[in-house]
């Protein structure tokens, strides 16, 4: 029978010491498994658009799907036809960060950027000619929720899309272009 006052001897002690080590781990894993998690975490993904996706908006165009005003109407009335409706170029080849594109009736360039999460642009240069009222209204329009962006959101998962909800109340819509 062995005293529990006397000290084992040294071979005892090196067995016991793999049983101790493997208790150990038992124990951290059992306390891993049990760490808080945020309740959104559970939440899955059920809106795709995200504005940490903001950052991968480097050398994208976009095309203007629809506006629409914070209560869902009909902000802009963009062109069923994709060949006339406004567009966005995020474009770096030139070392510096440019946006340009079509507003509707005249083209549009000048510098953006992207700062914590957000799409920042302008000052945007723009030709001067006139292509009527419909399409006067729709380019000031659009011009004028690019130079307010308030937040964007990203979905760089097919069907790519892109939205810029300005300060003014206009949500933009855009899709992907594949150049």
């Amino acid at each position: 029978m062995s005293n529990p006052f006397i000290a084992p001897a040294r071979g005892a002690a090196r067995r016991r010491l793999p049983s101790c080590a493997g208790a150990l781990a038992a124990v951290l894993a059992i306390a891993g498994c049990t760490m808080p998690t945020h309740p959104d975490s559970a939440a899955g993904s059920s809106n795709p658009l995200n504005p940490a996706a903001v950052q991968l908006l480097d050398d994208t165009s976009w095309i203007l799907q629809s506006a629409q005003t914070s209560d869902g109407h009909a902000a802009l009335d963009v062109p069923a036809n994709q060949a006339a409706a406004p567009t966005l170029t995020l474009d770096t080849a030139s070392g510096e960060r440019r946006a340009s594109g079509f507003a509707g009736c005249n083209r549009f360039s000048g510098p953006y950027a992207l700062r914590s999460g957000a799409l920042g642009l302008g000052p945007l240069a723009t030709t001067r000619k006139t292509c009527g009222a419909n399409a006067d209204r729709l380019e000031q329009a659009y011009l004028d929720a690019l130079a307010h962006v308030g937040s964007t959101l990203v979905q760089m998962r097919p069907q790519q899309q892109m939205r810029i909800i300005a300060t003014t109340g206009i949500t933009l819509t855009f899709t992907r272009e594949n150049r």
